[in-house]
């Protein structure tokens, strides 16, 4: 099967890795700004945006999707940025193929498993998924995950950037729900690691984040005032901006400046 993904810019190479319950186009902004320097790579994981959904995905199979299309492009190594659901999949990536992340962006995630209440409110989502499909799920996205500064023109485009099919959001769901606690792997980790957040992140609130960075050695901790959740959307110019610093300070870009157009590709590539 296929995973499709869209590609600009050249240099070291930055993945990006979407939240719940979106696809590869919550980074627009990333592709235009973050290339500068570097290969950024957006991609859809299985069953979002336009790549096929197959099997029962788990969160390390969605990892393991990662690495297969990196492998498919010739990358042995990447930097790594997941946010939310992307966060998990990033955790996954460097606790089952550490050799392929020269360095880690955690943001607006946690390490830890779902709760025993987590994971009853996923199974509810389930039951309204496959009994109300998913339109009456997402209309309510915009609320849960962004702050309450957020303004209408936003909470619009959140709404739209969701993915509409029901089935991989069951599945998505169910993986979630079900992931491993990595919250002892964090003190091994022993790349370049940044910690982002929202300031006012409900889902994954400031203080657990900061205390996630404090179990990583040698990580850095960026909490960004007034965003939510997809703090990327909220506050698109602080977000890239710590996220630029990390990477030139880490020799993983050339420069921080604006982008050219060159270099961009949308395609898949074989993820079996």
């Amino acid at each position: 099967m296929k995973l499709a993904y869209e590609s600009r810019g050249e240099g070291p190479v930055l993945v990006l890795l979407h939240a719940f319950p979106f696809d590869r186009r919550m980074w627009s902004e990333e592709l235009a700004r973050l290339s500068a320097g570097r290969r950024v790579i957006a991609l859809d994981l299985r069953g979002f945006g336009e790549s096929p959904l197959w099997g029962e995905p788990t969160v390390d199979e969605y990892a393991d999707d990662v690495v297969a299309l990196l492998d498919g492009l010739g990358i042995p190594m990447a930097a790594v940025l997941g946010l939310s659901m992307g966060g998990y999949v990033a955790l996954s990536i460097v606790a089952r193929h550490r050799a392929r992340v020269s360095a880690l962006i955690l943001a607006d995630t946690r390490a830890a498993a779902d709760s025993d209440v987590a994971r009853a409110a996923r199974e509810a989502t389930i039951r309204q998924l496959r009994n109300d499909g998913a339109s009456q799920f997402l209309n309510g996205v915009p609320e849960r995950l962004l702050s309450r500064h957020a303004g209408l023109d936003l909470r619009v485009r959140v709404r739209q950037l969701c993915s509409e099919r029901a089935d991989a959001l069951v599945a998505a769901t169910r993986a979630l729900a079900h992931r491993p606690d990595r919250t002892q792997l964090l003190p091994t980790l022993d790349c370049p690691t940044l910690v982002v957040c929202g300031g006012e992140d409900s889902t994954s609130p400031a203080s657990e984040m900061r205390a996630m960075a404090l179990a990583i050695p040698d990580s850095e901790f960026v909490e960004i005032a007034g965003a939510g959740h997809l703090s990327n959307l909220e506050a698109p110019d602080r977000f890239d901006d710590a996220v630029a610093r990390f990477l030139a300070a880490h020799d993983l870009s050339i420069d921080t400046g604006d982008t050219g157009d060159t270099g961009d590709t949308t395609d898949t590539t074989a993820a079996d």
